[in-house]
């Protein structure tokens, strides 16, 4: 079965590809990218569309198993394909942790029939309590490709220094949660007018900055990788800007809400605005704009954290997080491209070719051989947020009734077409 896909912008950052070609898929695999390819058993004209390579979420909560009230693996894969994600990597905090191998294969096996591919992070410490280490080999062999303790940091340093000196060792990624609780202590929102405003506790800036600072030294003294997830300050950008200079081996993620609201959005006292970290000042969100443009942050991700309506409907009780994998192209499209911060190859780089290579992948490609996951963008549609139209289970989007440019018409994983606009 051959799938031909005409007369599409392909733009493959990883490839030099920025121009009208067509792409020829063969068994789940593209045969060549090239102008006026003819015969295919299927044909899509995708005049007017990009082509890019799918792009991968290094950082999504797919709350399954235990949680799958908020969320599973197939109606999460189901939101990553309408998002155009087909590959992503899922944080450990579930019921149980993703502490030992049988977990890692539950997920891995209910992921085969899914709609995007899913990566496995394994926690660092049993139970992501900082108390016992996890057996790294044994979840390396089940097929767990990154480390975290994602939705805590790792308190006990020694543990953390370990594992970061071990993954490269076994091929894994140590994807890090950088904060400070004892500073956190248990705040709602950022410390500052708005929480001051409201009268809700707030998590200080330093909180997170303690964090990454605390990482970015292992990582230098032992001249060892770490990936710094969910940058939301900017001291944090500057520390991992300064990192970067000095050579340390850091890399660093932020999330699309990062760049486009601030802490304003708090004072509708609506908890889908509520995340951890949380919403900073209209500064931070320059340096984190600033960070994504001069490099220092590699990668966008989502940190996608369904859950429920009932969850969400107290404003102070609620726990933290919000769903993104369908509005990351948008949001990220609208606030970055359209304003002439980002190109689009730039953004394509952001969300698909660093991440792929930072994880070790086999993805962000639209290369002869490569597998056929492919997004096709209509970067100029504008388009407005309808929760009730969302393919995953929970609605808690930060972006509900707003009004984006930039939308997901198909996805393609393997070749095969797992979401359409139009169906």
């Amino acid at each position: 079965m051959s799938l031909l896909i005409k007369n599409a912008r392909v733009i493959s950052p990883a490839d030099g590809l920025d121009g009208v070609q067509d792409i020829l898929i063969s068994d789940g695999k593209i045969v060549s990218v090239t102008k006026d390819i003819a015969g295919a058993d299927e044909i899509i004209d995708a005049a007017g569309l990009c082509a890019v390579p799918g792009f991968v979420d290094m950082h999504v909560h797919l709350r399954d198993p235990g949680q799958t009230q908020k969320e599973d693996i197939l109606t999460g894969c189901a939101a990553a394909a309408a998002g155009g994600v087909t590959s992503l990597l899922c944080m450990p905090n579930t019921l149980p942790t993703v502490d030992n191998a049988q977990t890692v294969k539950y997920i891995l096996d209910k992921a085969k029939d899914a709609k995007a591919k899913v990566y496995v992070a394994a926690s660092i410490t049993k139970g992501l309590q900082s108390k016992e280490p996890t057996d790294l080999e044994e979840l390396k062999s089940a097929g767990a490709i990154g480390l975290s303790d994602d939705g805590r940091p790792v308190e006990n340093t020694k543990f953390l220094s370990d594992a970061m000196k071990k993954a490269p060792e076994l091929g894994m990624t140590v994807v890090a949660h950088c904060e400070d609780l004892f500073l956190a202590q248990g705040g709602k929102i950022n410390e500052g007018k708005v929480s001051q405003k409201l009268g809700v506790k707030g998590i200080p800036a330093s909180a997170e900055d303690c964090g990454t600072a605390r990482e970015i030294a292992l990582a230098a003294a032992e001249n060892v990788p770490i990936h710094i997830c969910h940058v939301s300050t900017k001291t944090s950008v500057a520390l991992v800007r300064d990192a970067k200079r000095r050579g340390v081996k850091v890399t660093a993620e932020t999330a699309p809400h990062y760049v486009s609201l601030t802490e304003q959005a708090l004072l509708s006292r609506d908890a889908d605005f509520r995340m951890n970290p949380p919403l900073r000042t209209q500064s931070d969100v320059e340096a984190i704009i600033e960070g994504l443009c001069d490099g220092t942050l590699d990668c966008i991700a989502t940190d996608h954290a369904p859950h429920t309506v009932e969850d969400k409907a107290d404003f102070e009780k609620a726990p933290n997080g919000s769903i993104g994998m369908e509005t990351s192209f948008a949001v990220a499209n609208t606030y970055l491209v359209k304003t002439g911060r980002l190109t689009l190859d730039e953004l394509v780089e952001k969300m698909s070719v660093n991440p792929a290579k930072i994880l070790g992948i086999n993805a962000g490609t639209l290369a002869a051989g490569a597998p056929a996951d492919i997004a096709l963008i209509d970067p100029d549609e504008q388009w407005t947020v309808d929760v009730n139209k969302l393919h995953g289970k929970s609605k808690n989007t930060p972006f509900k009734g707003m009004t984006l440019t930039g939308r997901v018409r198909m996805t393609l994983l393997n070749g095969a077409i797992v979401y359409s606009i139009d169906n």
